[in-house]
């Protein structure tokens, strides 16, 4: 595996059950993807120039899609990014969007972009499908041989995508993003870090951040997963299974900025519940067998 250049300190790896090398926290400048290369002029004077793309060994092509709700003030920065940083990467790609029945201006936003950037394809749910119903339309629309996504609110940089790509190897299925610190109100943070906390328990998962939805993956995995779900219960839902099915899983950190436009649609006492419930029925049918199974295993042993 490739190990991010970016940092003084990517060469401490530590290895983990089933799971790929995991990266230490790197350097928090701004991160620049663009090397420079020495190019030697007619009169033997050393020049300096910037490639176009990133120099890799590989270029497998890549689908980004953005879930999108309500995200009319930072939707158009996150195409127009993720256009520019996947032009380092690759010569193939496509964005989607998918707009999940928004109920501000991010359908018209959507439709200007897309007369504008031809790699740019809007898939408009006519009413709100939930989290998990936008991310199983964009991965089941995505055509490429890799999927890229994050969400549409701008709370990450899709640029340090290059982060994850740095490090992808015909060894990996997924590269999944971990929050190097989390720029939340309070109250949010200690929510997050109890949900965190419970669900890697209950579910047995051994990703440092279950919940960061900042991840590289091999469309292929989806010839295996099926995902069911239509809330954030979805992130369990696809981590766990992807878990399960023994594929290969390395962890990058990334950056958390604070929310700029809109409101959270999780923080509320309805969805909570509502996610508490839809946990517990996960837990029965994806944790229960396993721990019954193994119960039964020390019986018979």
């Amino acid at each position: 595996m490739r190990r991010n250049r970016s940092s003084p300190h990517t060469g401490g790896l530590r290895l983990r059950p089933t799971f790929a090398p995991s990266l230490d926290v790197p350097d928090q400048r701004c991160y620049n993807p663009r090397r420079t290369q020495a190019k030697e002029s007619p009169k033997g004077m050393t020049e300096r120039r910037q490639p176009d793309r990133m120099d890799l060994p590989a270029r497998p092509g890549i689908s980004v899609f953005f879930p999108a709700y309500n995200d009319g003030g930072t939707i158009p920065s996150m195409v127009l990014t993720a256009l520019m940083t996947l032009r380092q990467l690759t010569d193939n790609y496509e964005i989607l969007v998918v707009n999940d029945g928004s109920a501000d201006y991010t359908p018209q936003v959507l439709e200007e972009l897309a007369s504008r950037y031809p790699e740019l394809r809007v898939i408009h749910h006519e009413k709100n499908q939930g989290y998990g119903g936008a991310l199983r339309t964009g991965f089941g629309n995505a055509s490429k041989e890799l999927i890229f996504y994050t969400d549409g609110d701008a709370q990450y940089d899709p640029r340090e995508m290059t982060r994850l790509y740095e490090v992808w190897s015909d060894e990996l299925d997924l590269v999944n993003g971990y929050k190097i610190s989390r720029s939340d109100p309070l109250h949010r943070i200690l929510i997050g870090r109890l949900y965190h906390w419970t669900v890697k328990t209950a579910f047995g998962l051994r990703l440092r951040d279950v919940d960061c939805d900042f991840r590289l993956m091999r469309r292929s995995i989806f010839d295996i997963v099926e995902l069911k779900s239509d809330s954030g219960v979805i992130c369990v839902e696809l981590m766990k299974k992807v878990q399960d099915a023994g594929f290969r899983i390395a962890e990058v950190p990334v950056h958390h900025f604070h929310r700029a436009y809109g409101k959270s649609q999780f923080f509320n006492f309805r969805r909570i519940w509502r996610t508490g419930r839809q946990l517990w029925g996960l837990w029965w049918q994806l944790r229960w067998p396993q721990v019954i199974g193994r119960d039964r295993q020390r019986t018979e042993t």
